[in-house]
């Protein structure tokens, strides 16, 4: 378990030197995201957070200041938000299933961050059966955000169990819904980044959603 797990970290570390030496703008790793791992503990599935580590390996060793974090898969990101609660210079947005109805139970919309973060965090819950609909009433929300505090690199963690069907949640998002978010971050990435954007696949538990929503994904942030 740790081999693996260290190893995603590191694959997510080889994709933010890619980018950082501008070897490419765009990188997919479908097997990342792992957005419950504490600094810590692990959590949730989660051993490693490599999210967090990109963080602070973007602030440590590159100067990257502001980083923006959009979160669809249908748990909240726990290990992600708490830790940088108080950060003015994590953005963060998560789109997720009410923590009343499903693990970790976190993420109400009145946490908005603390202190000089306050404003800089978006939590949106979705109760159970949201569907594409839905979806994309909130989303705008999420670009308003990451205009408003433009990031100088965006991750995005694209979990699909969000997605209809996925055994351990009640969501009832199509690949569409993926599809569309990583297409609008792309162009906000285009607008406010010089088009640097991660994207890790996150949470899922059915394989053909898997594939059909990276696959999205993946097709978004090649054209």
């Amino acid at each position: 378990m740790y081999e693996a797990t260290a190893h995603v970290v590191g694959a997510a570390l080889d994709g933010v030197k890619r980018i950082m030496k501008g070897d490419c703008k765009r990188t997919f790793q479908p097997i990342g995201g792992l957005h419950h791992a504490r600094r810590e503990h692990a959590a949730g599935f989660c051993v490693f957070n490599d999210l967090g580590v990109v963080v602070e390996t973007l602030r440590a060793e590159y100067g990257v200041k502001r980083v923006g974090y959009v979160d669809i898969d249908v748990h909240h990101g726990d290990g992600m938000f708490y830790p940088f609660e108080s950060d003015p210079d994590l953005i963060y947005a998560d789109i997720h299933e009410d923590g009343r109805f499903l693990y970790p139970g976190t993420g109400t919309a009145s946490e908005t961050g603390k202190g000089k973060a306050q404003g800089m965090k978006l939590n949106i819950p979705m109760m159970p059966g949201s569907g594409d609909s839905e979806f994309l009433k909130v989303w705008p929300k999420v670009e308003t955000l990451l205009r408003d505090k433009p990031p100088e690199l965006i991750l995005f963690q694209c979990g699909a169990d969000s997605i209809a069907g996925d055994p351990l949640a009640h969501l009832q998002y199509t690949p569409a819904a993926h599809a569309h978010a990583a297409k609008r971050l792309c162009l906000l990435a285009d607008e406010l980044c010089e088009g640097r954007i991660m994207a890790f696949g996150g949470g899922g538990y059915d394989r053909n959603n898997l594939a059909k929503a990276w696959s999205g994904v993946v097709r978004e942030l090649l054209l």
